[in-house]
């Protein structure tokens, strides 16, 4: 009875370091106008800075992937948070554009090792009576940490003092927190040999799986993109387009498409991945028209409401695609599948953001949005009508 009971109060413990890991790593949105203001550097270095942390995240996914089943889930939870400290610090102590990329790639080597880990750790810890809890967790879990870490930084930034030190001290404390827990937390993966040989990375695309996979990718890749442009250009936006150089506002934009997305995964969370897949791509494209026309024609509202349908359609369409992932890769190539998945999604957060702040460098922010967002409309315009497309044939 109390293992029962010891598990069943971990597992809202081990949900709250996912929360917590997410929500430090869009921290620095509502930051990066200010760093750039100080350091005086071009927008192509700030999404660059924000693309480091995809590729240590990417990287860490692709090694360690599968390491806590081999050594345990709370020593490699353990080392992330470590890690994780570690940026945290150079976030505190920075001075200069390196030192913050530094903290990036840290933080994202950190927050692919703790996500990975604490996604077996919530379906090792999922009570019985509640199969299906950890799926739920570990699709909003994401998508909530974001949207709550920008609007506290943004808060903070605005209203607190030491607007680059206290939401790091903060979130220092916060990791002390979530390593009281992981110490407290039972130990569901016993250690197994083979720890090693699972540092190979690991990513398949099975021939017979790729004609459900291709139609998906497009709506993937621009739904992440989407998010990688608020991330890391969102705050630029609204301060230099719309005239709202509040940091609070920086952290409000984010929060709005992340934080939609969010309730979007819950609320639809048992709808099947294939009837998501062309309404999460018309939705997505709509809203991302809506608020580039607000944005341009200076209406706040139409550019909120705009970002609103976004985050939905973005919120389905995480829902659909990695539904469809799940769906139809076996249980022996299901974990070289999905670290794919994990590739196309974060390729397409960091590679399209990079290309929009050399565009902003060199065309300018108004030409550079409005290139990017028309090229996330036409993404999922051609994703929706090849659905549209699949339908009509399997129906026939």
């Amino acid at each position: 009875m109390s293992s029962t009971r010891s598990r069943r109060t971990a597992f809202p413990g081990a949900a709250a370091i996912f929360v917590a890991f997410l929500a430090a790593s869009s921290v620095p949105s509502p930051l990066y106008a200010l760093y750039q203001q100080q350091w005086h550097f071009a927008a192509w270095v700030l999404t660059v800075v924000f693309a480091l942390y995809v590729v240590g995240l990417l990287g860490s996914l692709l090694v360690v992937g599968a390491l806590s089943d081999h050594l345990g889930r709370r020593p490699v939870l353990g080392a992330a948070i470590a890690l994780e400290t570690l940026a945290l610090v150079l976030f505190l102590t920075a001075g200069n554009v390196t030192v913050l990329a530094a903290a990036r790639v840290l933080q994202g080597i950190a927050t692919g090792a703790a996500t990975t880990t604490l996604s077996a750790t919530l379906v090792d810890l999922e009570p019985p009576h509640a199969r299906g809890r950890a799926g739920v967790i570990t699709s909003v879990a994401p998508l909530s940490g974001l949207a709550l870490g920008a609007l506290g930084s943004g808060a903070l930034v605005e209203f607190g003092p030491a607007p680059t030190r206290l939401v790091y001290g903060l979130l220092l404390a916060a990791m002390g927190a979530a390593a009281v827990v992981t110490v407290l937390l039972p130990e569901t993966s016993p250690r197994r040999p083979g720890a090693v040989a699972s540092l190979r990375p690991r990513a398949a695309l099975p021939a017979h799986l790729r004609a459900d996979i291709v139609p998906v990718v497009p709506v993937m890749v621009a739904g992440w993109a989407l998010a990688g442009l608020f991330l890391s250009l969102g705050p630029s936006v609204a301060g230099q387009l719309l005239g709202l150089h509040s940091r609070l506002v920086g952290g409000i934009v984010v929060t709005l498409l992340a934080g939609t997305g969010a309730l979007t995964v819950a609320v639809l969370r048992a709808r099947s991945a294939a009837s998501l897949l062309a309404p999460a791509s018309a939705v997505l494209g709509l809203g991302v028209l809506t608020a580039l026309v607000g944005t341009l024609a200076d209406l706040v509202w139409l550019a909120a409401a705009g970002t609103v349908v976004a985050g939905a359609g973005f919120g389905a369409s995480v829902l659909a695609t990695f539904g469809t992932f799940a769906r139809i890769a076996g249980p022996h190539e299901r974990s070289a599948v999905f670290v794919s998945a994990n590739i196309f999604s974060y390729l397409g957060n960091s590679v399209p953001a990079v290309l929009g702040g050399i565009a902003v460098t060199t065309l300018g922010l108004r030409t550079a949005t409005e290139i990017y967002a028309g090229t996330i409309v036409a993404v999922v315009a051609a994703a929706f009508l090849l659905q549209l497309r699949r339908l009509r044939s399997r129906r026939a």
